[in-house]
């Protein structure tokens, strides 16, 4: 029960917070009905305003016997304007009964008639009830950044249209989004603002009881009480002048204050009186699977398990069919806990495993997660894990605290300023100042972003440069270091020395017969490609057969070289890095076939492959690779070839591929093959 307790403090600032307030979208679908509409300009207009005038309630009471009334009007209309305001009515009626694309097709086919005439003030006003609109939609679906939007412009064409006695409605929605994003100081002072209009348009005191109770909404998030309860208390005048919606989200907000004070039973109760309102009328669907979702987690707090599972079980379905994710990832953290609380480890790894985290879920929510997660992990055993989320939780819970902190110290500024007209005031005075101050301040920003902005692209410039240049040292220093292990390593002293004692043993051969003219060729030629990162396949096979024709005589008659090269291979065309070939031979022969019995073979096998690759086989049988043989030499000539194309690798989107390993021959006997791949067109520039 302590754990549960600590975890309280930090729960639901989206659900409870921000979509029990996000219902305050739905006001403009009502009190913008609510407005006297401008003078009529045609009969058609009149009669409009007449069943406007006749069927206010409506919109939220009777919406679909509304929106059937209205769709009857718009086919007996002429006038587009008014077809179109009747189509905003239908509009206000999809976003009461939840049919959200409908809704959207509709802001679309208003949106483009409105753009497609000549902007004025009755189609501002048409505008503006559009934007708003599309801003509870995006509410309703969690884009609380493009409902922040939506709404701002909302009532910047209102401003620009004859009906302000709406413009209050449209802050009301303004700052509910503002709360939604986690700007609480910003949704108070849009509140405020909103307070201060209805004083000024003298609007009667009933329009006011939804800004009172989305101040307390905002005060419930700073965990400011005492001032949340004024707040609340402003609004309970007016309750029985609500509309349901209305009722319901002053219901929901109520029970969530008392939630955050670990008050279940108390929250309780007003969820319950959610549900059984939202219940009477059949289209408040949502408005009730979020109470029921509210009411599970209250259960879960005072452990009753089995009616916490009865309330996640009956709201999941709803949400999943909406595709509301937010919600589901409430839901499974629901899940977690109630598996927790069973002790149902198995449970809560599978949800775990099958939960998806949305990419704009509330910070609360995701620290109430980690909470659950470290006492998983703890429960389970893997405390490294544990202790992470451990961690991760002091971090949110340190930000969280921050932040409320700030905003709150944001709000002091303009909490005991109740006067609205002494504010109006205030902010007549320092309009004139807050625009100079905010062009200055504006010029100096961009011109210190300017300067910010040149100095981080010269840094970059200079670093990047600088880091290449030490790539290309470190690059050349690499293939330096290779190009000498080349030449130390390509042919060895001993075999310089033997075909030399041979020469010397030798004097009375002929010098058609000396070797020694091929040691020099070999030698020469080995010098040369010393210099070289690459040779045609036809220079590296001449190296090789010239090695070969030195080392004949110390293998041996029983010494048999072969090279199979398929015709569809140009030796003279393909390029391989160099010593690519000789050195696997050179390998063969010292460490393989030299102290072999027998026949000794060697075989290279050349072909190109279906998608271009030149494969190249060098085979012995030799016995095989044995990391133990006595004959094993120490790598540095292999080690030479691999690192040479490791290095080539990284300058090409294809790479060689090489293969080491002993094969089965025909006659029982085992041997060793090396294999390169070579792609088409491999470039060797460094």
């Amino acid at each position: 029960m302590k754990r549960r307790q600590r975890h309280a403090s930090s729960r639901r600032s989206l659900f409870r917070g921000g979509w029990a307030i996000l219902l305050c979208g739905l006001l403009l679908c009502v009190s913008s009905c609510r407005r006297h509409p401008s003078p009529a300009v045609s009969s058609e207009m009149v009669a409009y305003e007449r069943f406007f005038a006749e069927n206010i309630d409506s919109v939220a009471l009777a919406p679909r016997q509304l929106r059937a009334k209205a769709q009857a009007q718009m086919a007996e209309t002429k006038d587009s304007l008014v077809r179109h305001l009747y189509l905003g009515m239908t509009l206000k009626t999809y976003l009461i009964t939840a049919q959200y694309d409908s809704a959207w097709m509709v802001i679309r086919q208003i949106e483009h008639f409105i753009l497609s005439r000549p902007m004025s003030a009755n189609l501002a006003d048409l505008y503006s009830d559009c934007l708003n609109m599309a801003g509870n939609l995006y509410s309703r679906t969690g884009y609380s950044d493009s409902a922040r939007q939506a709404f701002r412009q909302a009532y910047e064409w209102r401003m620009a249209g004859l009906q302000k006695e709406v413009v209050p409605d449209i802050l009301i929605n303004l700052a509910d989004a503002c709360n939604r994003l986690g700007r609480l100081d910003e949704g108070a002072a849009w509140y405020r603002r909103a307070l201060y209009l209805c004083d000024s348009l003298q609007l009667p005191s009933t329009r006011k009881y939804p800004i009172y109770y989305g101040l307390g909404q905002v005060y419930v998030t700073l965990r400011d009480f005492e001032q949340c309860d004024y707040y609340f208390n402003l609004a309970a005048h007016y309750f029985h002048q609500m509309m349901p919606y209305e009722k319901y989200i002053y219901l929901n907000n109520r029970g969530t204050s008392y939630y955050y004070r670990k008050e279940y039973r108390e929250a309780m109760g007003y969820f319950q009186e959610v549900i059984r309102l939202a219940g009477e009328y059949p289209d408040m669907l949502f408005e009730q699977n979020l109470a029921r979702l509210n009411l599970s987690d209250c259960y879960l707090q005072l452990e009753k398990t089995d009616s916490a599972l009865w309330c996640m079980q009956a709201c999941r379905p709803f949400f999943e069919k909406m595709g509301v994710t937010t919600a589901l990832y409430y839901l499974d953290t629901q899940a977690i806990e109630l598996a927790l609380l069973k002790k149902d480890f198995a449970q809560a790894r599978e949800i775990l495993s099958q939960s998806l985290t949305p990419p704009d879920i509330d910070p609360e929510m995701l620290h109430i997660r980690n909470n659950y997660l470290r006492q998983y992990f703890k429960e389970t055993g893997d405390y490294r894990r544990a202790y992470r989320y451990l961690n991760e939780s002091r971090r949110l819970d340190d930000s969280i605290r921050n932040e409320r902190i700030s905003m709150r110290t944001a709000d002091l500024a303009l909490r005991y300023q109740q006067d609205s007209t002494l504010l109006a005031h205030r902010i007549q005075i320092r309009e004139a100042e807050n625009e100079v101050l905010l062009l200055r301040q504006t010029q100096l920003i961009v011109w210190i972003v300017a300067l910010i902005i040149l100095l981080l692209a010269g840094f970059t410039y200079l670093y990047s440069k600088k880091k290449r240049a030490l790539l290309q040292a470190e690059s050349r220093r690499q293939i330096s270091s290779l190009r000498l292990e080349n030449i130390r390593g390509r042919l060895s002293p001993h075999f310089i020395f033997n075909v030399l004692n041979q020469e010397i043993s030798s004097p009375g051969r002929k010098s058609a017969e000396s070797e020694l003219p091929l040691l020099v060729k070999l030698m020469r030629r080995n010098l040369e490609l010393a210099e070289q990162l690459s040779v045609t396949l036809n220079e590296e096979l001449d190296f090789v057969k010239t090695y070969i024709d030195l080392e004949r005589k110390a293998m041996g008659p029983d010494f048999h070289f072969t090279i199979q090269m398929e015709d569809n291979v140009c030796p003279d065309s393909q390029l391989i890095p160099s010593m690519l070939i000789q050195i696997p031979v050179e390998n063969a022969l010292k460490h393989a076939l030299r102290s072999k019995d027998g026949q000794r073979n060697l075989w290279i096998d050349i072909r190109r492959t279906p998608d271009g690759r030149c494969h190249i086989e060098i085979t012995d049988n030799g016995g095989g690779f044995r990391p133990d043989s006595p004959s094993r030499g120490t790598g540095t000539g292999m080690k030479v070839v691999m690192q040479t194309i490791q290095i080539l690798n990284g300058r090409n989107n294809e790479n060689i591929e090489i293969g080491v390993h002993n094969v089965s021959l025909s006659e029982g006997e085992t041997g060793c093959r090396v294999s390169f791949s070579i792609p088409p067109d491999y470039r060797y520039e460094l």
